[in-house]
Order: structure tokens, then C-alpha cells, then sequence
């Protein structure tokens, strides 16, 4: 059985550190490098019922797309979230490793196997970056679609959420060019413009930026589709899982943990 320093060579091997962005936190957060791991459990993020499943399942090693540590800890004292998690952890035995936007710059990141998993081939990044394939991606589909009837396919290819999928723009318009953001993507909304795209998939777009998007003078109206963040990730989780388990000689498991936040809607009060 594999030492973890060993899966952890591995891991930078398919996600290397230097993809990553300035602010991400990826890489090995907790464990020790010369324990054995024989069972591995994938997930989007780090919570509790993430740590209770692994526990129930035996594994040594919990791999994340999400970083349970984005900034700095003063205290690491169980009455936290963060300090909890991780004091729990530690006495499991269990070690955590995070591949976060160092994965998603790849071409099989979470932006590219959305686009792929809607239909578009021809694939090419929003923003290309000097490492990695790119931020998001762009490609087009095999034949035109309605946005109604491309908003069906996205709901049908993602993980059930409370909140669904939401649409702006008219649903007879048609959609040939996509662009995909895995996660929060609007930071992207202007590059997204300035491409040719019909409509952008993303998560979390917040009201300002979302309706500047849709009054923008353009060529063509942008029509927007506002995706579950935990459900666009997901796919990534399940493709990491299937690359672990042909190269890592371990037995690797997918959560089954859905970490969406949100369990109901009322459209009607």
C-alpha cells in the first residue's frame, strides 16, 4: 500500500501547486507523509457528515476540491468550526489534501468537463493563463439550441439541488457558443462579453453584476444560467475519483455528502 507522500507526489503530478491562484490554498493540509493509506474518499468540501462518512468507511485520506483553510487560524480550539474539523481529524487519523482552482486550470478541470458534459466540443479557456489550460472554457454546440431547451440539459446533467437552475434571457434564443465557469464565476462576466459566446453557465452570480451583463450593449444578447456551485463541482469529484482509482493502487470512494447549502425554495408566499 502507498505511503501518503507518495499519493501526495501523485496528486502535484495531475494538479501542480504553481496552477494554483496567489489567494487558493491547495496542497497537503493535514497528516503525516509516512503513513500508509489504503482507502480514499473524494469530496467537494470538508464538513462534518464528510468526516463522519469516512470514518464509517475506513479511509486515511479525504481529498477535497474545496480547502477546508483559506486564511490564517489564531486559534485551532474545538468551541471553532475550523479548530473541530481539524481536532477531529487528528484523531481519526486521517490526512486531508486540497486540489482546488490548481484543478480546475486543467483540461479536465470542473469547467471543462461542465462544458463537455452540455455538449460543447472545440474547447478553448475564457482567460488563458501562462500555466494550466485556463480560467473557465468556450465551445460550441453540435447544433443549435433553444435556451430553454439548453437550460433542460444543464438541469439534467447536474446533481438535484433545492434551488434548481436559474435563466435570464429570452428562452426562444438560440445557443450555439457556451461558455462554463465552474464555481463562482462572474468575475469572468466581462471576458465573457468581449467573446462570442450565447450564453454563460456559472455559479453564484450576484444581482449587479449579473444585470449589467444582460444590459450591455452587445452583438447578440448574453443570456445567463446560474448553476448550484456544490453541483458544478461535483462532476470534477467523480472524475478525479476514476483517475485515482486507475493509477493510485488504492480503493478510492466518491462522498455522497451533498454540501448544497440550501434545502428549499418558496416560489409562493
Amino acid at each position: 500500500m502507498p505511503k501518503l507522500s507518495t499519493l501526495v507526489s501523485q496528486f502535484e503530478s495531475f494538479w501542480p501547486l504553481a496552477d494554483a491562484e496567489a489567494w487558493d490554498n491547495v496542497g497537503l493540509v493535514l497528516g503525516d507523509t509516512t503513513s500508509e493509506v489504503t482507502k480514499i474518499l473524494v469530496a467537494v468540501d470538508l464538513t462534518h457528515a464528510v468526516i463522519d462518512e469516512a470514518e464509517l468507511a475506513g479511509v486515511q485520506l479525504i481529498l477535497t476540491h474545496h480547502p477546508v483553510l483559506y486564511k490564517p487560524l489564531l486559534s485551532v480550539a474545538e468551541s471553532g468550526l475550523k479548530g473541530s474539523l481539524i481536532s477531529r481529524l487528528i484523531r481519526l487519523g486521517i490526512a486531508v489534501y486540497s486540489a482546488h482552482t490548481n484543478a480546475d486550470a486543467q483540461t479536465d478541470g470542473s469547467s471543462s468537463l461542465l462544458a463537455s458534459a452540455f455538449g460543447a466540443m472545440y474547447l478553448r479557456p475564457i482567460v488563458a493563463t501562462t500555466h494550466g489550460f485556463g480560467h473557465g472554457c468556450i465551445g460550441e454546440l453540435e447544433e443549435p439550441l433553444s435556451l430553454e431547451l439548453f437550460a433542460k440539459l444543464v438541469a439534467a446533467k447536474l446533481p438535484t439541488t433545492a434551488r434548481g437552475i436559474a435563466i435570464a434571457g429570452r428562452l426562444d434564443q438560440q445557443i450555439k457558443t457556451v461558455a462554463v465557469c465552474g464555481g463562482a464565476g462572474d468575475s469572468f462576466l466581462g471576458d465573457v462579453l468581449a467573446s462570442q459566446a450565447d450564453v454563460y453557465v456559472t455559479s453564484d452570480l450576484r444581482h449587479h453584476p449579473a444585470l449589467d451583463a444582460l444590459e450591455t450593449p452587445r452583438e447578440k444578447p448574453l443570456a445567463l444560467i446560474d448553476i448550484s456551485h456544490f453541483a458544478a463541482e461535483s462532476l470534477w469529484v467523480d472524475a478525479a475519483a476514476a483517475r485515482l482509482s486507475a493509477v493510485s493502487g488504492v480503493h478510492v470512494v466518491v462522498s455522497e455528502i451533498k454540501t448544497d447549502v440550501w434545502e428549499k425554495v418558496i416560489v409562493d408566499a
